[in-house]
């Protein structure tokens, strides 16, 4: 199948006329324009999305351990243009933990056609700050355990592709060395000052979940987990765009400060992502979804109810390029769970999935191997 007449968004992170190929389910002749081609007439192409921090969408839950639910969370996301995932745990007991990575291996073993690649899992928990838990459920918590994570890891198969702690609990620094060796190790749900996140990068953190979210704020003498991530080249972080849990303002200092090709915008969406008002269920806990804001019964922010096109949509409308956007949402996430030899851009030999939009980024058709949707 061939393409002609687009604009292409390519690997210099830029919009380049010209066409591509699909063959075998792969990009081909990138740019390269044939006359045997569909006319896209001068519509934008951009690599799948994808989200690295996900926990449900249609009242499924990853946690849930369901292979149904994962399957209609996945053919959600592809619907909405992200193609690839890598949907989140919560603080839960192991076993739990273990029968939602069994369920995912099955998803990412077998693909449904039509329905969005599980490529790996960020483990979210339990190794957390009480202080700092946010949505997850404080009886759960754990100090860092290199044995039982290692278990996890094997009997899924390779599964976590990122692993978050909390870098001021004991054993933390220990615990990166080991498993930076195996997946991507994030900081997360933290109370750490400066000195210990710098010493779990140090160590081998290469991420940050949810900048701003469930960490301690900036401060010009206590400059905490943010800064010590900020200004460590290697340290990438996520960002919830929807509006709700970071200001527009802190999203334009956030791409300041790491610049935008450490950025890694997430959807963090609960199983209430698509659903109307009501009252929903994370980690045994209950989400009450009002006005696209999800909270827990104190109050609390839980996730979001927006996927990640639509967030990815919110940055450029607060101010980032939409070249940064789309990097953000694709390029950068795939390289952050090793896995931007298949995805996360247009180019060749890689996977066909693509979407197609206007200049505004309004979502025209979803491709996955080079096949509509």
């Amino acid at each position: 199948m061939n393409f002609k007449n687009g604009y292409i968004f390519t690997e210099s992170f830029q919009f380049v006329p010209g066409g591509f190929s699909v063959v075998d389910g792969k990009f081909c002749d990138v740019l390269i324009e044939k006359e045997d081609a569909i006319d896209l007439y001068g519509a934008y192409v951009i690599p799948g999305l994808i989200d690295v921090h996900n926990h449900g969408n249609s009242n499924a839950d990853f946690s849930d351990g369901c292979y149904e639910g994962d399957v209609k969370m996945a053919r959600y996301l592809a619907s909405v243009g992200v193609t690839s995932f890598a949907p989140a745990t919560m603080t839960l007991p192991y076993d739990v933990i273990a029968k939602a990575l069994a369920a995912g291996l099955q998803l990412k073993k077998n693909p449904v056609e039509g329905c969005a690649r599980l490529l790996g899992v960020q483990m979210e928990g339990p190794f957390f700050s009480e202080k700092k838990k946010g949505a997850q459920n404080g009886e759960y918590l754990r100090l860092p355990d290199y044995d039982a994570f290692r278990k996890l890891y094997d009997d899924s198969e390779g599964l976590i592709s990122i692993v978050d702690l909390a870098p001021e609990l004991d054993g933390a620094a220990e615990f990166v060395a080991q498993a930076k060796q195996l997946c991507t190790v994030s900081i997360a749900h933290t109370d750490s000052d400066y000195e210990h996140a710098k010493a779990a990068i140090d160590a081998g953190v290469t991420h940050l979940t949810h900048l701003y979210n469930a960490m301690p704020p900036i401060h010009h003498r206590k400059p905490g987990v943010i800064g010590a991530a900020s200004e460590n080249e290697a340290v990438s972080a996520e960002l919830i765009c929807d509006g709700i849990h970071v200001h527009p303002s802190s999203v334009r200092m956030a791409f300041k400060l790491f610049g935008a090709d450490r950025m890694v915008l997430i959807s963090d969406a609960l199983r209430c992502c698509g659903m109307p008002d009501g009252e929903y269920e994370l980690g045994g806990q209950q989400v009450f979804l009002a006005e696209n804001v999800a909270r827990l019964a104190d109050g609390t922010i839980a996730g979001s109810a927006t996927n990640l096109f639509d967030c990815m949509r919110n940055a450029v409308r607060f101010g980032i390029s939409r070249e940064d956007a789309i990097r953000a949402a694709t390029w950068t996430p795939a390289r952050q769970i090793r896995a931007l030899d298949q995805v996360g851009s247009i180019a060749n030999g890689k996977l066909a999935d693509f979407v197609i939009c206007d200049a505004a980024l309004n979502r025209k058709a979803v491709y996955l191997g080079g096949e509509q949707i």
